[in-house]
């Protein structure tokens, strides 16, 4: 799973020592027990590094609406904005035109809905919606609109929009990949070509034992194939074939996870998608925790020891938690005071006449 990591600073003077059987038992000539371990604080975080690769979000096939042969076939890493066309079919192109709805029907005077709408929105935007009004209905003005349009990208002016005459997305794509070659014969449903938004995202593969680290906001250092370091976050996953990898490269025992880079597009504008980055995953951070005997030390007690000391008077007992390079670490809570434990004052070698001794409650891992 992942590694802890920690930043240490002393907690206090003196060590902990590990005690060995009954009252009497693992002393030696100085004093002391045979083993201590220094007890720290540290900030502690539970990360997992693997490769990913620089992409593009939101990957979606763009599949043709009618039949036709490929005769402009699409440019693969080309972004394309409203009004130029994906690819030519029939020798007539394919224009990208924005709106949330998808081209579902053939546009003509007298339709209403908000794909007309949308469309309307385009004309206007593109320069042909001279007296048109923008709304729901498609009228004269739209007709004469659409005729406008139609002349400026070598089309028939019918003042009709045929559903394979256009393709809306939400904003530019970049073309993801060019799916059917040049003189391929379309059908209704065949793709032709994968678009993406033009956000980049850095793509990973994870084992199905690290889901929590698939979860949005989670947080992730990106490695660029530059060697620059950016902060970034995980804003979702991808399935295996809008991941640019065959459906059927092999069992879905990994989750591709997309990570949305903090400073935005141009963070990497000129990065080579085809090498290599490295993406660190960061699930969880505590800062300022309390880090204390070695796990060695720690199972020494499951075999019949009664813990640590510290100074001759301090205790510690082990509890679940996690673990800093084979340290235990003390949970939130974990230090505490045991007013019980005040009878073992002057128990220790050199500790009569000590004050009494607090416990301490420390992590096992």
């Amino acid at each position: 799973m992942g590694q802890y990591f920690g930043r240490a600073a002393a907690l206090g003077a003196g060590a902990y020592a590990l005690r060995g059987g009954g009252e009497g038992a693992g002393r030696v000539a100085d004093g002391l027990p045979p083993a201590t371990a220094t007890v720290v604080r540290t900030d502690l975080v539970r990360s997992k590094t693997v490769d990913g690769k620089v992409d593009f979000a939101g990957r979606r096939p763009v599949k043709s609406a009618v039949e036709g042969t490929v005769t402009v076939a699409a440019c693969e890493g080309v972004t394309v904005t409203r009004g130029q066309g994906l690819y030519e079919l029939d020798d007539k192109p394919v224009t990208l035109l924005y709106g949330p709805v998808p081209a579902f029907r053939e546009l003509r005077a007298g339709n209403r809905g908000s794909d007309v709408l949308q469309l309307e929105r385009n004309l206007v935007a593109l320069g042909y919606g001279s007296g048109l009004y923008v709304d729901p209905r498609f009228d004269r003005a739209t007709e004469a609109a659409v005729k406008r349009w139609q002349k400026s990208v070598n089309r028939t002016p019918t003042g009709r929009v045929g559903k394979g005459d256009v393709v809306f997305q939400p904003d530019q794509v970049k073309v993801a990949s060019a799916d059917a070659a040049l003189a391929d014969q379309m059908g209704p449903g065949d793709r032709v070509l994968t678009v993406a938004s033009t956000k980049p995202v850095v793509r990973a593969e994870l084992d199905q034992s690290d889901v929590s680290l698939t979860a949005k906001g989670t947080k992730a250092e990106v490695t660029l194939p530059s060697g620059r370091t950016e902060p970034g976050r995980v804003t979702g996953t991808a399935a295996p074939d809008a991941a640019g990898k065959p459906e059927d490269s092999g069992p879905g025992d990994a989750v591709t996870v997309e990570v949305t880079l903090d400073g935005g597009r141009s963070v990497a504008a000129d990065e080579d998608t085809r090498a290599t980055a490295s993406v660190k995953f960061v699930s969880e951070a505590r800062e300022d925790a309390p880090v204390g005997a070695r796990r060695s030390a720690l199972g020494a007690r499951r075999r019949g020891g009664r813990g640590a000391r510290h100074g001759g008077d301090v205790r510690l007992l082990p509890r679940a938690g996690l673990d800093a390079g084979g340290a235990a670490v003390v949970p939130d809570g974990g230090l505490r005071r045991d007013a019980a434990d005040r009878r073992d004052r002057g128990s220790l070698p050199g500790g009569a006449g000590l004050p009494p001794a607090p416990t301490v409650a420390l992590s096992a891992p």
